[in-house]
């Protein structure tokens, strides 16, 4: 296997493959972070259904809003 020297001066074995760029990092973070949460959300649901009507609220509204921080962290940091 050759190898070649890059814009930096270090030898790279694999030229072709490349570091993955931040936001597209942040994206796929982000996808399987928010499939994981809805998960847990659906699975922590079952525990809340049949309740009192305000407690299934406050967990849903809670459920609902709470993924936007991550999210927005995971949006600034992919920003810089």
């Amino acid at each position: 296997m050759s190898s070649e020297v890059d814009s930096v001066g270090k030898i790279s074995a694999c030229p072709h493959l490349r570091a993955m760029s931040k936001p597209m990092l942040a994206g796929l973070i982000g996808t399987i972070g928010f499939l994981l949460y809805v998960a847990v959300v659906v699975i922590l649901a079952d525990h809340v259904l049949g309740t009192h009507w305000t407690v299934e609220f406050v967990y849903f509204a809670l459920a609902g809003i709470v993924w936007v921080w991550p999210a927005k962290a995971l949006i600034i940091w992919a920003a810089r």
